[in-house]
């Protein structure tokens, strides 16, 4: 009985060590960002307007604003790190990355492997980018039908489950704008905000999102799990962007029509 009653405080001791050493370490992670200096953040560089790169090659857009604005708080420099859908998660969980920034869709499965805060930043629906002389009216209409989307996406599945159509997932942007140009794709579905920026482009003139947009979705930054004392700031954050107005203003500056999502929000918390 001593043994027994000497083992379990033994346990009960390194249990305490434990959990003072997983404290310690989440309370070190902003230390740990301005001891480096830099801020690391996840963001896309093939979604214009959202994150993107620029003539020179530099990432550009609103969400690398919003990035920026975070390592201007914790004062440090900002670092972009680019990511697609099908790794964005993968770099935070890997530590490659402090922040994820990467207009990821808020859904249940993602918060069990990254800690997404909440308020939602920002929110978007599904719709498709195709040439106008298909006159897609509906979404049956892409039955058996090949269409273009980004691995990773959670509507890929529904669009080919529910509205019949062969999916054809590529790596990134760059590769299904390619492939719809030359044909091998009668639509690209992706999210509805990207595609409205899109179609104001001389070049794709010729193309439209002609679908009622569906599954209207919020978007969610993320820290790892555990970062407690990042978790908070970042609620602080997204709370700030939306009482000064801050999204509606990045949008305006980056040709993107206020959405309804933004202002609500803003009406929410000014």
């Amino acid at each position: 009985m001593i043994t027994t009653i000497s083992k379990g405080l033994t346990y009960a001791v390194a249990l305490g060590a434990f959990a003072l050493t997983a404290s310690s370490v989440q309370a070190d992670v902003i230390d740990d960002i301005k001891k480096r200096g830099v801020l690391k953040v996840a963001v896309k560089a093939d979604y214009k307007p959202y994150g993107f790169r620029d003539p020179s090659g530099k990432i550009v857009g609103i969400e690398p604003e919003l990035a920026k604005d975070v390592a201007d708080k914790l004062g440090v420099k900002i670092e972009y790190v680019p990511v697609v859908s099908s790794n964005r998660m993968q770099f935070l969980q890997q530590g490659k990355v402090d922040l994820l920034l990467a207009t990821m869709t808020d859904k249940p499965s993602r918060r069990k492997v990254v800690s997404i805060v909440d308020p939602n930043y920002y929110s978007s629906g599904t719709n498709i980018l195709t040439p106008k002389k298909f006159g897609f009216k509906k979404w049956e209409d892409l039955r058996g039908k090949p269409v273009c989307g980004i691995q990773g996406a959670f509507y890929n599945k529904k669009t080919g489950r529910e509205f019949g159509a062969k999916i054809i997932a590529f790596k990134g942007t760059a590769e299904v704008y390619a492939a719809l140009k030359a044909g091998n794709c009668v639509a690209f579905v992706y999210d509805d905000s990207s595609h409205v920026a899109k179609t104001k482009s001389p070049e794709w003139a010729d193309y439209e999102m002609p679908l009622p947009t569906i599954d209207d979705a919020p978007w969610g930054l993320a820290v790892k799990h555990g970062e407690t004392k990042f978790h908070t700031m970042m609620e602080g954050v997204i709370k700030g962007w939306h009482k000064s107005g801050r999204i509606l203003e990045l949008e305006t500056k980056w040709g993107v029509a206020n959405t309804p999502f933004a202002k609500a929000m803003h009406d929410k918390y000014k």
